[in-house]
């Protein structure tokens, strides 16, 4: 009998090699389940802004592709648009979450988020091998937009998706990133809300999840107790949350999508802490997970 089995003498730790063994153990079964299937992941939040965390991400996505997933990455770029705003003298305005978006800031929105941030996020892909294809919803119409609201100005609703082109990426091995910028039949550029945008692409690439990436935990019991963190809700709950007003700001636009790629027969969607290294990984590869995750239910 081992000294750390006899009675009154406390069980050795686990050495760290056994302990990173076993994790990989307990993610085989994930791998497995993933391996050819879609999963659309909105990149945003603070986390973008952070270059230690957009590197941590990057190497995340290229790890599941890897193993055999197929990421799609969806990226907004709100902070980089307000730096850029603010240097220009001009003041963010929002309504429910979504960006009120007139001719000028259209025009800073389309320059940061393709210029900039898309070709970031790509590059930072990039580092670890030629995976990543930047686009934007303008692309082959990969995304046409109509009007959300007169009073949001040119912000879009997403109106029909053409995953044509992003099922072409995805065949040859590739990642597709998209930036949220979509036009309409008589070629207007629309912004649109990444989280619309990405809800909208897991339903047309019939996709296993899509993953939101924040800078909050996922949904909280307690708004503002962090160690209240619901793990696993059903969609019909995060329904009654949303009509009862208890979402509120830029966690609306994540929950209506989450409803709606859910509605569409995505299989399941999470919201996660984007400033958390490594919380892709570990949502989609460990029983415990690292956010939310809703799953299609109704009322009871």
């Amino acid at each position: 009998m081992k000294a750390s089995q006899l009675p009154g003498v406390p069980a050795a730790e686990t050495p760290p090699q056994v302990a990173a063994a076993e994790i990989l153990v307990g993610a085989l079964s994930y791998v497995q389940r993933f391996r050819g299937r879609k999963v659309v992941i909105k990149f945003g939040g603070a986390a973008m802004g952070d270059p230690e965390l957009a590197k941590s991400f990057a190497s995340d996505v290229v790890a599941l592709a890897s193993v055999g997933v197929l990421p799609v990455v969806v990226h907004g770029g709100g902070n980089q648009i307000d730096e850029v705003m603010d240097q220009l003298g001009k003041s963010p305005k929002f309504v429910e979450g979504r960006r009120v978006t007139d001719s000028e800031t259209l025009e800073i929105a389309r320059m940061v988020l393709v210029g900039k941030v898309n070709s970031g996020i790509v590059a930072s892909i990039n580092r670890h091998g030629p995976l990543a294809v930047g686009i934007s919803g303008e692309d082959a119409s990969l995304i046409r937009a109509a009007p959300r609201d007169p009073s949001l100005g040119f912000v879009g609703e997403v109106e029909e998706v053409n995953v044509s082109l992003v099922e072409r990426l995805l065949s040859m091995q590739l990642i597709p990133v998209v930036s949220s910028i979509g036009s309409d039949a008589e070629g207007q550029t629309y912004n649109i809300n990444a989280d619309t945008v990405a809800g909208a692409l897991a339903v047309a690439l019939a996709a296993e999840r899509l993953v939101i990436l924040s800078n909050v935990p996922g949904l909280l019991a307690d708004v503002g107790d962090v160690s209240s963190l619901i793990s696993e809700i059903s969609s019909f709950q995060v329904a009654e949350a949303l009509n009862s007003g208890r979402l509120e700001g830029g966690m609306l636009p994540k929950a209506e999508a989450c409803l709606r790629a859910l509605e569409g027969g995505v299989g399941s969607a999470h919201l996660l802490d984007g400033t958390r290294p490594h919380s892709l990984l570990l949502e989609l590869f460990t029983d415990q997970g690292s956010g939310t995750m809703i799953l299609p239910g109704v009322k009871s």
